[in-house]
């Protein structure tokens, strides 16, 4: 192996919205930078809601659009639907909100990545952070391939050690279908570092062919003038999302399979997210509610899934297939 071709100056170690906005920054900085990923295929992709900004991370966003980082370009190349949200209310408040194409921010991504100057993309597995007289030296992946950096940024999101629950069933998997990385822990550990496990869900996919909209709210785009991007932008219409409804019946279907839940048999261990809870979260801490809203949204112009936002759940497969057909519209 020739070591001064695999001699950098950053190593970044995978390749979701973080990673990439440290790689695109650290490339455009003029340093020699190499992002490693499972997959160049699956560089930028929305595994869960494909949406991005409203109330608290769109501030994020305009934070990395002030930086001239790339996700507020991405957007800007692959909405479906824009809308602000809170207008009813003071402008503090208010939160941009842009459904986004899967398929092509995941493409989008990948151009750019690939044809960025100083950012080489290649795979691997990072089993090892390498140490040399008590500084960053380097990587070390599974495959054997030794890459040298006195930086490495660590953006491995849902992969490091992840697993996966449905019902009571659970397994390790970065993503649904993939690899999780499994040994970065333990060196990360070794290092000294401390290590929390964080949770989250999400909703079952729906065929958009099986869906009744007509009896669903229509939400289509804001006519709007800018997006995240700090320069006009007349806003296209492409594609709409809808809203429904949870029911009585929806509720008392998840309320009877509690015990089936791994959030309420203690299986699920971690700190939840503030602004995503299941629903049988939402059910279990709102009792007096009825309904709460669904946000069906679609994935994608080019497939056939839509996201019914707000039905994230752990609840087995059986159940979540009861529930769903509950719902207007998902009958």
């Amino acid at each position: 192996m020739n070591t001064s071709s695999h001699r950098y100056d950053i190593i970044v170690v995978g390749a979701g919205h973080a990673g990439i906005e440290a790689a695109y920054a650290a490339a455009r900085m003029g340093q020699k930078t190499l992002l490693l990923t499972l997959s160049i295929d699956r560089i930028g992709l929305m595994p869960c809601n494909p949406a991005v900004g409203g109330i608290g991370k769109g501030h994020i966003v305009f934070e990395i659009a002030a930086f001239g980082g790339l996700m507020p370009q991405l957007c800007s190349q692959t909405y479906l639907q824009a809308r602000m949200l809170n207008t009813r209310k003071g402008p503090a408040v208010q939160g941009l909100r842009l459904q986004i194409d899967k398929i092509a921010y995941n493409e989008r991504a990948r151009q750019t990545m690939q044809s960025t100057p100083n950012l080489t993309v290649t795979t691997g597995m990072v089993e090892e952070i390498i140490m040399a007289n008590g500084a960053v030296a380097g990587v070390r992946t599974r495959e054997g391939a030794v890459y040298q950096a006195t930086a490495v940024v660590v953006t491995t999101g849902t992969f490091l050690n992840g697993l996966i629950h449905v019902g009571q069933k659970n397994y390790t998997a970065g993503r649904q279908g993939e690899e999780a990385a499994r040994t970065l822990s333990d060196t990360l550990k070794d290092l000294g570092v401390t290590l929390g496990r964080l949770k989250t869900g999400t909703p079952p996919r729906l065929l958009r062919s099986s869906l009744d909209f007509s009896v669903m709210e229509l939400q289509e785009s804001d006519p709007l003038e800018y997006l995240f991007e700090f320069e006009p932008h007349r806003v296209e219409h492409k594609l709409p999302c809808y809203i429904t409804h949870t029911t009585a019946e929806t509720h008392q279907v998840i309320k009877d399979n509690f015990e089936h839940s791994p959030i309420f048999t203690g299986h699920i261990k971690g700190t939840p997210p503030r602004y995503c809870p299941s629903i049988e979260d939402k059910i279990m801490r709102f009792p007096d509610k009825t309904s709460h809203h669904i946000f069906v949204e679609p994935e994608s112009a080019r497939c056939d899934e839509m996201y019914p936002n707000g039905l994230s759940t752990s609840l087995p497969l059986p159940i979540q297939e009861l529930f769903i057909r509950t719902i207007p519209g998902f009958e």
